[in-house]
Order: structure tokens, then C-alpha cells, then sequence
């Protein structure tokens, strides 16, 4: 995959107006954050929608969002195990929505499964102390996209061989390892840096490994998912990225790992 100079600027321009929204949101937290979060999965919502029910893609949408958001809001407020029950039978309801109306019962209940455990999560994961969820959140964010970019640029100079051609042919093996050496790095210099208790510079690497690995696994699904549905892109909200699931199906996986490594710590603490 050659390396396109327009490629380059349309991203970096998009990261420009994007990053600093969800960088002051995160270091806000409370309910910025959670706004932040509230508005993400009411797009990511639709552009599911557009993919698994192209037909009827606005009251499939609806439903999905619906779903998300009532689960997201009951995490913010504290009530994780509730914000799970939900989600599930959210994921039910807009299934059987969906069926009515003759689309997929099956699509549409996975996206609201797939869209809605790391909403959830990342919720609980800034929300679970003020400046501890701050710390986590960063590295979760600092992980995924330190992989994604380091991915593209490695796998862009230096090519080589295809990491899965049947699904993702621009993706390579020496992208795949640049990814997962960024993330790794990029953990471990979060965990040494910030003060985040047991987690220290070395188990920050091994976690940062294994969310860069998550986070490449995660582009790779949603690669696979999109050949399912015949699109390109999952959207044209981002010049550069494509929609917004485009630009966060790594960081979707990544927070589910991440928050296995904090929840872990958090035993850990309680025990000592």
C-alpha cells in the first residue's frame, strides 16, 4: 500500500477538529464525558444501521440508538450491572423491531451488542475514580490510536507481505507489528509516567501489547463486517476515515481490554 501525501492531510486534518472535542470531554468527565459517549453511539447507531438495513435504515437506527443510550446513561449514573442487563434486552427489543419491519432480527440485535459493551465500559472506565478513570482512559485512547497511525504509516513505507487479504487487502504484516510495538510503547510509557498505583511501566507494556492487539483485531472485524454487508465504508462522516466506526473499531476492542487490566488492578488493590 503506497503511501497517498492527500491520504496523509485528510487525515490529520480530520484529527484536528476531532481530537480536541474528545480530549476536553475526557478531561472533563462526569457528564461531558458521558455526552461525549451519548453522541458517539447515536452515530455509531446509525451508521450500523445503514449497512445491515440500507432499506430501512432510519427506524432500525432509531432503534438501536434508543437502546445504547438508555444502557450508557444507566452506567453513567453508577449501575453497570443494570447498564448490562439493559443492553441485552435492548439489543432484543430493536432485534424484534427489526423483524417487523422485515430486516434482520439477528443484524440488528449484534449491533446493538457489539456498539454498546465498550459504550458501557468506557463509561465505567472514567467514571471509576476522578483521576484514576482519568489516567485509564488516556492510556486506553493513547494505546489504539498509537497502533492505528503507526499501523498505517509502517504498513505504508514498508509494505510487504498481505495480513489478511481475503478481508482487509491494504493491511500487512509490518503495519501489524509497527501497531502492536506503538502500542506497547505507548502503554508502558503512560503507566511510567502517569500515577496509576499497581500498574507499573513494565505491566503497562504488556497491557498496551495486548490492547494493541485487540485494537488491530478489532480493525480487522470490522473490515470482515463490512465485506458481509458490501460497503466500503461504514459512513462519510470523517474526510479521510470514512464514517465513525471507521475510526474507533480498534478503540472498541481496545477498551475491552484495557478495563480487564484496570478491574484487575482494582482486586488486586483490595486485596493487598
Amino acid at each position: 500500500m503506497a503511501l497517498k501525501p492527500r491520504d496523509i492531510a485528510l487525515r490529520a486534518a480530520s484529527a484536528v477538529v476531532l481530537a480536541p472535542a474528545a480530549v476536553l470531554a475526557t478531561w472533563a468527565g462526569g457528564d461531558w464525558f458521558c455526552a461525549l459517549v451519548v453522541a458517539g453511539a447515536v452515530l455509531l447507531a446509525f451508521e450500523w444501521a445503514r449497512m445491515c438495513a440500507p432499506n430501512l435504515w432510519r427506524s432500525v437506527g432509531i432503534s438501536v440508538a434508543l437502546a445504547l443510550v438508555v444502557a450508557v446513561i444507566a452506567a453513567h449514573v453508577g449501575q453497570i450491572s443494570l447498564a448490562l442487563v439493559l443492553m441485552v434486552f435492548g439489543a432484543l427489543a430493536a432485534g424484534l423491531f427489526a423483524r417487523t419491519r422485515g430486516e434482520s432480527v439477528l443484524d440488528t440485535a449484534y449491533g446493538v451488542l457489539y456498539l454498546g459493551w465498550p459504550c458501557i465500559l468506557l463509561i465505567w472506565l472514567r467514571d471509576l475514580h476522578e483521576v484514576q478513570g482519568l489516567y485509564w482512559t488516556v492510556l486506553v485512547f493513547a494505546v489504539a490510536w498509537s497502533a492505528d497511525i503507526l499501523a498505517y504509516l509502517v504498513g505504508s513505507f514498508v509494505g510487504g507481505p498481505k495480513l489478511w487479504p481475503r478481508f482487509s487487502p491494504n493491511k500487512t504484516w509490518s503495519g501489524f507489528i509497527g501497531g502492536l510495538t506503538a502500542g506497547m510503547i505507548a502503554g508502558a510509557a503512560m503507566a511510567g509516567w502517569l500515577d496509576m498505583g499497581l500498574l507499573n511501566a513494565f505491566w503497562g507494556g504488556v497491557l498496551g501489547l495486548a490492547a494493541a492487539l485487540a485494537t488491530m483485531g478489532g480493525d480487522l472485524w470490522e473490515s470482515a463486517l463490512k465485506r458481509r454487508f458490501g460497503v466500503k465504508d461504514a459512513g462519510n462522516l470523517i474526510p479521510g476515515h470514512g464514517g465513525l466506526l471507521d475510526r474507533v473499531d480498534g478503540l472498541m476492542f481496545a477498551v475491552v481490554v484495557v478495563s480487564a487490566g484496570r478491574l484487575i488492578v482494582l482486586m488486586l488493590e483490595r486485596a493487598a
